[in-house]
């Protein structure tokens, strides 16, 4: 089948990925732009890449019409910020559409725990109950059935790719786990602000956020606690990288027995992703350089001083936002999982 694609938000970098990504989908087209934007915008002015590869009707953006977008669209990628989805997607899914939603508006699996990290209520309780958090890896059966799917934050995808298996097969402990992050200035979004300009950005590595109280940390804790069914306690500390993509952590865990080998903590990610395409075990430390414009995840392990340390890199616009919104979109549909992402 051929997949029918709508970007909803398409002006800001999880679109111009989503984009770029659909348009060299061997089985899924760009078929909507809906912008929130007063003007009608062609994407082309904002993107001038996307010119030569976009056709006419299609590069300009249309308004947010659910009826008019479920005409033209199997699905619609929400590239929107976080409380404003919520507003969208009821309409999008009463017309009939299925949904990716790149925000953190479906993610944290209930309205309080939304309310408490985000500050704001929560728009849309009756759908909230009924999202897939997207995580492919570990909640690929239920993609198939999915009306409704909540695209991880790319520093917790890292995170758990990096230690569920560790957690799963009772090798390291859920508590006290330290995740020490950094994180190209594309996760800061597209809209100008002082801190973001080049001349505060170059040549500049520093920590963000309130230290502990990153909105992050609770979607960490959750993604390990719904894979494992232990409850786990996270400490994140972000730093912003002057790059545009990519992510790294150094995770620290503490080991569950002093017998437990470096061989056993390989030996349980090589088991875990053996048939994963997009996770890669590898023996070298991993570089953001290595996984850039792909949807890979390259996860190793180290055992120093009796405490397990995870590395773990992938491009937080790519499998960290837009790169897993189109492998959920392939596992919804019924595609290959890899098409349009190798």
């Amino acid at each position: 089948m051929s997949i029918r694609a709508a970007i909803v938000g398409p002006t800001g970098y999880s679109g111009l990925h989503a984009i770029q990504l659909l348009l060299r989908h061997p089985s899924a087209s760009v078929t909507y732009l809906a912008s929130r934007r007063d003007e009608p915008v062609d994407i082309r002015t904002i993107f001038p890449q996307l010119i030569g590869r976009l056709a006419d009707p299609v590069a300009n953006c249309r308004p947010i019409d659910a009826a008019a977008i479920a005409k033209a669209a199997d699905v619609a990628l929400l590239c929107l910020p976080h409380g404003t989805a919520m507003q969208v997607a009821p309409k999008l899914l009463a017309a009939g559409l299925r949904i990716i939603d790149l925000s953190a508006d479906y993610r944290l699996g209930d309205a309080a725990r939304y309310e408490q990290v985000y500050a704001t209520p929560h728009e849309d309780t009756k759908n909230l109950a009924g999202a897939v958090y997207g995580l492919t890896e570990f909640f690929r059966k239920k993609l198939g059935d999915a009306a409704l799917v909540a695209n991880p934050g790319c520093y917790p995808t890292c995170a758990a790719l990096a230690i569920v298996p560790l957690i799963e097969r009772q090798l390291a402990s859920p508590h006290r786990i330290i995740v020490n992050a950094a994180s190209g200035v594309t996760g800061a979004g597209r809209a100008p602000t002082p801190g973001l300009h080049y001349a505060e950005q170059n040549e500049s590595f520093y920590p963000y956020g309130t230290i502990g109280g990153h909105r992050h940390q609770p979607e960490i804790e959750m993604a390990i606690e719904d894979v494992t069914g232990r409850a786990a306690d996270a400490l994140f500390v972000p730093h912003l990288l002057p790059i545009d993509q990519g992510i790294l952590e150094t995770i620290y865990l503490e080991p569950t027995a002093s017998h437990v080998k470096e061989d056993d903590l390989f030996e349980a990610l090589e088991t875990s992703y053996a048939d994963e395409p997009f996770v890669r075990v590898k023996t070298e430390l991993p570089n953001v350089k290595h996984v850039r414009g792909t949807n890979f995840c390259d996860v190793t392990v180290r055992l120093a001083r009796n405490r397990i340390v995870v590395f773990a890199a992938l491009d937080n616009m790519i499998k960290g936002a837009s790169g897993q919104a189109v492998q959920n979109m392939n596992v919804m549909f019924g595609q290959e999982e890899t098409a349009g992402l190798l």
